[in-house]
């Protein structure tokens, strides 16, 4: 399968959610400021025995409405102006935390419409430009959220996980726990160039629908030939053409959950033991990682981390840790272990590790 679309360098900045959406907050603010306008007009009204024209001698509604407004503004020509006390008393006390409440909602307004907002563009268009040896997560779905919220929970920085979702309701329960995120389809070139998908350390796919999550894994693959890529496909049938795509693990749900399933049936502490390794919540964890320099030569039983070695990744080949050649690890191997989990005081209090 070839891709035909065209590689195209469209900016787009990271989102972040909003409490309200910003033609409600304008019009919140805007509402506040004209409120309190209006209120002064009728205080002004109700006294305008005590202002004196210069010009006539007569305040009508119209003066009234005009001396809010230079008064509200700062600007003040004179030409009408408080005589009586009272009139004076209401312009200290009423009208002069009024005039401010209505300034600090324009210059507010201004710097959260204008300043704040090209800063905020500004800055994550910054983040974005220098996103590298990130995760990024394509779909935040039930899957997706699960793998955000495990990796967050092992140690992953979230400011290193990047969510794209087309739903804004998901997005924001994915910056809430302080992921970066971008609201498009992530099946176009121009959503995953955004995320920077070819600098990318990993790539998780979960877009809920098989047909959608390949054609995502397509365009990944398209735009970066060497990112790891991981997919979620529920259909056994769909498995190879996600490989076929280009993602180098795909995880069947309905498939792990049977595992589980038999491994009930083949006794009660089997499934336990499975769902333990596959979280840190756990007291015990798979871990995937490079062998280290004071591990070559040195046997896979016999790890520096402590850990049970259970399986070597060498060049293309798998080694199991009954076989003669898991007797030496060398340079460049990849080994897969059974490592207790670090302690902490949410799970593993009163527990040991093994």
């Amino acid at each position: 399968m070839s891709k035909r679309r065209p590689v195209r360098a469209v900016f787009r900045p990271l989102r972040r959610s909003l409490a309200v959406p910003v033609w409600a907050d304008a019009a919140l603010r805007l509402g506040a400021a004209f409120l309190l306008i209006f209120i002064v007009i009728m205080v002004h009204w109700a006294d305008r025995t005590g202002l004196n024209d210069a010009h006539d001698g007569q305040v009508s509604f119209l003066d009234v409405v005009y001396f809010t407004m230079i008064s509200i503004t700062t600007t003040g020509f004179g030409d009408i102006a408080p005589v009586s006390d009272r009139a004076r008393l209401i312009e200290a006390v009423l009208v002069t935390p009024i005039r401010l409440a209505v300034i600090t909602i324009f210059v507010g307004t201004a710097y959260n419409f204008f300043i704040k907002r090209s800063w905020e563009t500004w800055r994550m268009k910054q983040i974005q430009e220098r996103l590298e040896g990130h995760i990024v997560v394509l779909g935040f779905g039930v899957s997706g959220s699960e793998a955000v919220k495990e990796l967050v929970e092992r140690g992953t920085d979230p400011a290193r996980i990047v969510v794209v979702d087309p739903a804004q309701a998901r997005l924001s329960l994915a910056e809430g726990l302080g992921c970066n995120v971008l609201q498009g389809d992530a099946t176009r070139d121009e959503i995953q160039n955004a995320v920077r998908v070819g600098t990318a350390s990993t790539v998780l796919v979960s877009a809920g629908r098989d047909d959608t999550s390949v054609l995502i894994v397509l365009t990944t693959r398209h735009l970066a030939p060497d990112v790891p890529i991981t997919v979620v496909i529920r259909a056994d049938d769909n498995e190879l053409l996600a490989r076929q795509a280009g993602a180098n693990n795909v995880i069947n749900p309905v498939r792990f959950t049977g595992l589980l399933l038999a491994g009930s049936a083949e006794g009660q502490h089997v499934a336990e033991y499975l769902s333990d390794l596959a979280s840190v919540a756990g007291r015990v964890q798979l871990v995937e990682r490079p062998v280290l320099p004071s591990e070559v030569g040195g046997p896979l039983d016999r790890l520096a981390s402590g850990g049970r070695g259970l399986r070597i990744y060498r060049e293309n080949r798998t080694i199991g840790f009954w076989e003669d050649e898991a007797k030496v690890l060398r340079s460049g191997d990849v080994v897969v272990e059974i490592a207790p989990t670090t302690p902490s005081d949410d799970h593993s209090s009163g527990h040991s590790s093994g």
